[in-house]
């Protein structure tokens, strides 16, 4: 059996991996620890359960329109209206199953062969497999040393003439950092001086914490979102917990929505009509499931710092957002996959590599789960790292004790 070169380049994604190796050690018995799992432990909001029980209650669960149902584009564009200052025309949005697929139908519209996406690190994991999947060229632009803040400098000397897109996620997942008010001006006058397009990935926007507003790219645009460089994407998965419902958007140029279109129409036909009902309940119903989320997580995240500074010469930088940190553990080792895997060996502590994000040595650790995971978790770290910790430990109903160093 032969496999495509394509195929045999593109690696699983880290984070899917992860989650199916805790739902097995689960399975067994183990007290596991998931500080990778993106996704918060919420249930999904009452109007988008109850939205998708009455379209399955119809029965008439058939082919809809391939770019998104009606009743959820016109909440998208509500939606749009209220958060971004922009009003979408109909034929400007298109419903995907995700906003990963909203990512990768943008990439596969936009880019040809050996064209090149400008990808800020820390980035997310499957940002540089979407790009080689359309035989592009991932260019990776690294932060300062001790910082998880592009440079336009950076950017400006990685710009090439086949230089396409620019993908931008703030805040930021691994790092949780929310880029400046004057970083997103810059790069936005930048990319619209060039041509090239910005796609702001905004999956994350409402979870900001301290009382943070960051303003949306259009904001730095006179442009209109037809002649605009900029591409929006957007879904459920994070501010409402909805992750498994698998619905995502684009708001685009309507060249660039019909391209996408197309696409998808050979590629998943529509996303489910009973999912995209889910979604346009959760949009449309009470927002305070939001504001509570953020709130939780925001205390979560104060949780996780608190404990960290019991961690001796861990750096961690205080996450503007997100449910993610990023901290390096370069002072204990700079391979951040054997690291993952000796705490998950022993101490029963699931964590991303930072390498899968382009930062070698540190660990991205996701505090959207329970807080007593996140002090456990850490403290189980911490007791298989830190010589200061002490030497005995409860892992479950079994005493450990710390041989190894």
């Amino acid at each position: 059996m032969s496999i495509s070169q394509l195929a045999s380049s593109i690696g699983a994604s880290p984070t899917l991996a992860l989650n199916e190796q805790a739902r097995i050690l689960r399975a067994r018995g183990e007290p596991v620890i998931h500080l990778g799992i993106g996704e918060p432990k919420n249930k999904a909001p009452l109007t988008a359960i109850l939205s998708s029980a009455a379209r399955l209650k119809e029965g008439d669960v058939k082919y809809v329109p391939t770019d998104g149902t009606p009743g959820l584009k016109k909440a998208i564009i509500r939606y749009t209206e209220e958060n971004y200052g922009r009003l979408p025309a109909p034929e400007q949005v298109i419903v995907s199953n995700g906003a990963k697929q909203s990512i990768y139908n943008i990439l596969l519209s936009i880019i040809d062969p050996q064209d090149e996406v400008i990808l800020l690190a820390p980035y997310w994991v499957s940002y540089p497999e979407m790009v080689r999947m359309c035989y592009g060229i991932p260019v990776i632009v690294r932060p300062v040393e001790g910082t998880f803040h592009p440079r336009m400098e950076d950017i400006e000397k990685a710009t090439t003439s086949k230089t396409r897109a620019i993908i931008v996620n703030s805040p930021n997942n691994p790092s949780g950092v929310i880029f400046s008010e004057e970083f997103i001006a810059a790069i936005v006058d930048y990319c619209e001086r060039k041509g090239i397009y910005l796609i702001m990935d905004d999956i994350y926007h409402k979870l900001v914490f301290d009382d943070r507003h960051p303003r949306p790219g259009y904001s730095y645009t006179t442009k209109d979102i037809e002649t605009t460089r900029i591409v929006v994407i957007n879904g459920v998965s994070k501010l409402y917990g909805m992750t498994g419902f698998r619905i995502g958007w684009a708001i685009a140029n309507k060249k660039l929505t019909e391209a996408m279109n197309n696409l998808q129409g050979n590629i998943t036909s529509c996303p489910s009509p009973v999912l995209q009902s889910a979604a346009e309940g959760a949009l449309t119903g009470m927002q305070g499931v939001v504001e509570n989320l953020r709130l939780n997580i925001q205390n979560n995240r104060d949780v996780l710092m608190n404990e960290m500074r019991a961690f001796a010469n861990v750096k961690v930088t205080r996450p503007d957002g997100t449910f993610y940190a990023l901290p390096d553990f370069r002072a204990y080792s700079n391979n951040s996959i054997e690291l993952s895997e000796f705490l998950l060996e022993k101490a029963l502590v699931i964590t991303v590599p930072g390498s899968t994000f382009g930062m070698e040595g540190h660990l991205r650790l996701s505090f959207s789960g329970s807080v007593k995971d996140v002090m456990e978790g850490i403290n189980r770290m911490r007791w298989a790292l830190d010589p200061s910790a002490p030497s005995e430990i409860y892992i479950g109903n079994r005493m450990l004790i710390r041989d190894w160093m």
